[in-house]
């Protein structure tokens, strides 16, 4: 990388979202600059770079700024021709890794955070639909080591929440939605994708994380 240049990224410690983003650098062996935001809070950073949706993360290169978290991979990945390859180069290969990850991003995450912090009433549905969405992720993992083959590619970091914050997530809230009887292709691929050095470089803590998701989860069953 060129020593001029600048890359930072605006991100909150416990945001999936945000580690995609470091995940990714770490993988393309690209030096970055972590700039903490504030949770409950929006910085005036936050505000310059992002003043559209005004939320992490966002990754400012040479002073211009990429908000999205998945935007930000693929900008990445376009930017930097490292021998790390995040998507695959072949066209359909491509447009499938981009079809998983929206996937994962708009139908599965969605219907999971419902299932554990969304209304009483609707928690049975989504719970439902959650399952649904990850017996299809089970499917099209089979018996591969990472949604991208042999290694960590666009897929599997898009579902991180899954690889991580899940099972923290169904501690903090009681509610069980992924098991290792019923979704064991899953299960394999967590521990693999969590057990990377680059990886483990940037996940938050767990028991910090954990305390911050129950007492989100709190404020939310309180109301």
């Amino acid at each position: 990388m060129n020593q001029d240049e600048q890359v930072k990224v605006l991100g909150l410690w416990g945001s999936p979202f945000s580690k995609r983003v470091e995940i990714v650098l770490k993988l393309k062996g690209i030096p970055y600059e972590y700039i903490e935001d504030v949770y409950g809070n929006k910085s005036p950073m936050l505000l310059k770079y992002n003043p559209i949706h005004k939320k992490v993360p966002v990754l400012v290169h040479n002073g211009r700024s990429i908000a999205e978290s998945l935007v930000i991979v693929e900008y990445i990945e376009d930017t930097w021709k490292t021998s790390y390859m995040i998507l695959p180069q072949d066209p359909y290969e491509r447009a499938m890794a981009r079809f998983w990850a929206k996937y994962v991003d708009e139908k599965v995450m969605v219907a999971m955070w419902k299932a554990c912090w969304g209304p009483k009433s609707e928690r049975e549905k989504e719970t439902k639909e959650a399952y649904e969405g990850l017996k299809y992720l089970e499917k099209e993992l089979g018996d591969k080591h990472f949604f991208g083959g042999e290694t960590i590619g666009f897929v599997d970091i898009a579902a991180d929440f899954i690889g991580y914050w899940l099972g923290i997530v169904q501690e903090a809230s009681g509610v069980t939605i992924m098991t290792a009887e019923e979704f064991p292709n899953l299960q394999r691929w967590s521990k693999e994708f969590i057990s990377n050095n680059f990886i483990k470089e940037v996940l938050p803590p767990k028991q910090k994380l954990a305390t911050l998701l129950k007492a989100q989860f709190g404020s939310v069953t309180s109301d």
